[in-house]
């Protein structure tokens, strides 16, 4: 029952993504032939949005419910994660589905992304497994 929250709060980011269409096979396509703005104002807001709430998180030193810190550790880049942004987005244009509105779509009815999300669960799988002979 401690778990409920977390329920409550996918099935309300659910219904968002389902209301802003960002799991519309055809708003992605759009996206990805350049021809409508939909996704990118969608991405972009969730960008502005994420920056200024980490901004706020480090300037007010706001903690989690639990009273721990929130601390975000510094990044470091590799050019695997040029090839790995590649790789998804080629996914993503191809599927019509990145990982967060999988779900959605399955929920939606869409039971043909059961495929997706197995091919993304079986990419991680083999990623998990190859990670350490990769270049880094």
């Amino acid at each position: 029952m401690k778990n409920v929250k977390y329920l409550l709060a996918g099935v309300f980011f659910g219904i968002v993504l389902v209301k802003a269409q960002v799991i519309s096979w055809f708003r992605i396509q759009e996206m990805f032939q350049l021809t409508s703005f939909h996704m990118y104002g969608v991405i972009g807001t969730a960008v502005v949005t994420g920056i200024i709430s980490l901004q706020l998180i480090k300037r007010f030193h706001i903690k989690t419910l639990s009273g721990d810190p929130i601390v975000v550790a510094p990044k470091k880049f590799s050019k695997g994660q040029i090839y790995g942004g590649l790789i998804f987005g080629l996914g993503w244009a191809i599927t019509g589905a990145c990982p967060g509105p999988l779900f959605a779509q399955i929920g939606m009815g869409f039971s043909v992304v059961a495929v997706t999300l197995v091919s993304a669960i079986a990419g991680t799988w083999v990623y998990g497994a190859i990670q350490a002979k990769l270049p880094q």
